[in-house]
């Protein structure tokens, strides 16, 4: 199939350079049935004389390309959150919205992802797999193979492409993670953004998660500054957004469908949401872990979602037991699950909001509402438990009573969790029961804990409610071939000028009036970071990769070979929730079904296996990032993301020399990277010199002049020598102004990595959460004096 269309869309652009002469090809002269997009403008309908005498004016009309009573679109889709999470399938978290479409339309419970975010969003907008889209690993860790290059590429065009062509008003609100992270400067290019990507508007972030409090926010390609105000919260913002825009749609074009993608970072890490949305859920989880476990699988069973003979998988080999864990420590484990509790509930509400509107609009009926519980398995990389999530992406080691003493010592107790101030994640065993009943949790594509969620599709014109739950096995890259079939589109074979690669999706929708079709849905292979697995015709055979994403142990990855795994074989059609391991007793199918993935990954870009760890785990300096090693920036230069700024890092030395003019008293930032929960920064207070390091929230360490600096014009400099070039090297800080130190302090523990996801360089203030405790009340704490010019430069 894929290379027919390869054909038709090499035919297409022969007839069309035959039919027309060099240089003057127009769009009219283009073929008219969508295999060729955007569609040829319309022929004028005046008809033209030597005057207006003999002339007849009329305008011309747009054709419609569309059924009479194409349907609006609407995507739902929550990030980390569990197959066992919702209260709608007997999850123990409150989920309305999802309950209130569900008990409407119809109910998935073979419905798959990659694993992971980047990949999962990749592959649902184009229909293809994720590798093929270069989407092998997030952009941030992108290498330059073509399966992980971090880059949709022309010949994959997105469905909001396609049905922008068609007609459809479109719009995406919250989390886009499709983008070069080197792209994410004020000067672009812009064409790999929403904007870029079929999205007629976008309001959102550019990150894998950012601040819910103080998200690094766009809207189309230009940043936006979210308020400094406690009762802001992004996924309210963004519903707000999606509301206006609706409305607007609704004035403006009357009747002209549209197709709305609101996929928030709720719930990603950090978990992030008000003291009253946690407060619901005290109490709910005082038993542990494994007890919750059991009892989201008893509900489960009672209403039906799973089969009755599936099996609990118990926790994984080396996960804590909820026994094991201190009497100290308890309280601070349940109320991170209260928050994670109170946070998915918030954002199914916020998907309510949405909902009523198309109701008040007298547009649900005709809306087809797809709502994806997550784009992936929910996340294990809050380890054991931690205010401060990215410490393990890092692999900086604390321990629980470590955190807990900070806590309570720096930010006044537990009451803080769920605040701005903190970037706080849960332990792996409240993750693992979001995966109930499976193995496996984010980042796992061995096991279905980390690929399967439950999907809802409402329809009220369409599909009619019957209770039944549906068991084909599907994928998120069959969703575009759905919204193709329903709306009679072929996939076209040549868009803006690309020829187009055809889909690796396959429709659902003759799943909507038969719930008990066999699936039509043949093969689908998984990788994700060396964990992979191939589906074929109701078997799975996997290989669990190189590391645990609950572990902090690193030796499995760089001691790890691939050619020497052993793989597991299982029969989803007797075994739900791949529970029996049969590949002793079945050697014969272990081996047809390695072969086939073997031919899959050839196919779809996958190899070399291990390619997504090259850059973050065995060439870090080949990570995408600026290549510079000098820098001048000068005042009103902000947001500037992380990755192409001076790093303040482990083990990169630094001297940066700063012209500024001070008054009495001067304050303000004269730079800062990062946020409140990592950074470096350096500012003037009351006159005061001062330099901070935030260390992933666990250390902070402040250095000052030890005086007040006079007014007037200054040189400052600020040298960061690291003792050597090692993960967490310690460094001294040397503040010197007019040539004369002024102050000195050491940083015992640096961040090897990346301070944060989302957080920002800035010139002048502090934009986004703050790095510096000591001026949160005032941030984004702008200089009030004159910035000439900073020059920064790596001194090793």
């Amino acid at each position: 199939m894929r290379n027919q269309i390869y054909l038709l869309g090499l035919m297409v652009l022969f007839l069309v350079s035959c039919t027309l002469k060099q240089g003057d090809i127009q769009k009219s002269d283009y073929p008219s049935d969508g295999s060729v997009l955007p569609f040829p403008e319309p022929a004028s309908a005046s008809v033209t004389g030597k005057t207006l005498a003999d002339s007849k004016h009329q305008w011309r009309k747009a054709e419609n390309h569309l059924p009479a009573d194409a349907p609006n679109i609407v995507i739902f889709m929550t990030d980390d959150a569990g197959f066992g999470n919702p209260s709608t399938f007997g999850g123990p978290i409150h989920t309305p919205t999802m309950t209130r479409l569900a008990e409407a339309g119809i109910s998935y419970n073979a419905f798959h992802t990659t694993a992971m975010c980047s990949p999962t969003r990749a592959s649902l907008l184009t229909g293809r797999n994720h590798h093929r889209v270069g989407a092998g690993q997030i952009a941030e860790l992108a290498s330059d193979w073509d399966g992980y290059v971090g880059l949709i590429p022309k010949s994959t065009a997105t469905f909001a492409q396609v049905l922008s062509y068609y007609g459809y008003n479109t719009a995406a609100f919250g989390k886009w993670h499709n983008t070069p992270v080197t792209d994410i400067t004020k000067l672009g290019p812009f064409d790999r953004y929403p904007t870029g990507l079929g999205f007629d508007y976008f309001y959102g972030f550019l990150a894998g998660e950012t601040s819910q409090y103080e998200p690094a926010l766009f809207e189309n390609t230009n940043p936006v500054q979210a308020p400094h105000d406690p009762k802001y919260h992004l996924t309210e913002d963004m519903a707000e957004k999606a509301i206006e825009w609706l409305r607007t749609s609704n004035t403006i074009n009357p009747g002209k469908p549209f197709f709305m993608y609101f996929t928030p970072g709720a719930v990603h890490g950090p978990h992030h949401i008000f003291k009253e949305w946690a407060d619901k859920y005290d109490g709910r989880f005082d038993e542990g872990w494994e007890a919750l476990r059991q009892l989201t699988f008893e509900k489960q069973k009672e209403m039906g979602w799973i089969p009755e003979d599936a099996v609990l998988n118990p926790l994984a080999k080396g996960m804590q037991k909820w026994d094991d864990v201190p009497q100290s420590q308890r309280e601070f484990q349940i109320r991170l699950m209260e928050i994670f509790a109170g946070f998915l509930e918030h954002t199914d509400v916020q998907y309510g909001k949405v909902v009523d509107e198309l109701e008040r609009q007298g547009l649900l009926e005709n809306t087809l509402i797809i709502y994806i519980n997550s784009d992936n398995g929910p996340s294990a990389e809050g380890m054991n438990g931690t205010i401060s999530e990215l410490l393990a992406q890092n692999a900086m080691p604390s321990t629980v009573d470590q955190q807990i003493e900070v806590l309570n010592r720096v930010y006044g107790g537990p009451e803080a969790l769920g605040g701005p101030k903190l970037e706080n994640m849960y332990h792996h065993g409240w993750t693992y029961t979001g995966s109930t009943p499976f193995q496996g949790t984010k980042l796992v594509a061995a096991h279905l804990g980390g690929t399967r969620t439950p999907l809802v599709i409402s329809w009220p014109k369409k599909i009619k409610h019957d209770g039944k739950v549906r068991s084909q096995f599907h994928h998120v890259n069959d969703i575009a071939a759905t919204i193709y079939d329903i709306l009679d589109i072929n996939p076209p074979a040549v868009v803006d000028g690309f020829e187009q690669q055809s889909l690796d999706g396959v429709s659902m929708a003759y799943t909507f009036d038969q719930p008990e079709a066999k699936s039509n849905k043949k093969t689908q292979y998984f990788e994700i970071l060396g964990s992979r697995g191939i589906y074929h015709e109701g078997w799975f055979a996997g290989t669990f990769g190189p590391r645990a994403p609950w572990s902090t142990d690193m030796e499995g990855i760089f001691n790890w070979e691939p050619d020497n795994e052993v793989w597991e074989l299982y029969n989803l059609e007797e075994d739900y929730s791949q529970s029996k391991d049969l590949a002793a007793e079945n050697p014969e199918k272990l081996a047809e079904l390695k072969s086939l993935f073997d031919k899959e990954a050839t196919d779809n870009l996958v190899y070399p296996i291990g390619a997504s760890m090259y850059t973050v785990f065995f060439h870090p300096e080949e990570l995408p990032s600026s290549p510079l090693t000098k820098w001048s920036f000068y005042e009103g230069q902000d947001r500037i993301p992380e990755a192409m700024a001076p790093k303040f890092a482990s083990g990169r030395s630094t001297l940066a020399v700063i012209d500024a003019e001070i008054g009495k008293n001067a304050e303000g930032v004269l730079f800062a990277l990062g946020g409140i929960s990592s950074g470096f920064t350096v500012y003037m207070d009351n006159g005061f010199l001062k330099a901070e390091y935030n260390a992933m929230t666990m250390n902070r360490y402040k250095i000052a002049s030890q005086s007040a600096l006079p007014a007037g014009k200054v040189k400052i400099e600020v040298e960061t020598l690291y003792d050597i070039k090692e993960r967490m090297a310690p460094a001294t800080v040397t503040l010197k102004v007019d040539g004369k130190q002024v102050g000195q302090g050491r940083i015992e523990r640096s961040v090897p990595a990346a301070h944060t996801a989302s957080e920002t360089f800035d010139v002048g203030l502090d934009l986004g959460s703050p790095v510096a405790l000591d001026y949160y009340d005032r941030a984004p704490f702008r200089f009030n004096g004159k910035i000439n010019k900073i020059d920064i430069r790596y001194i090793d």
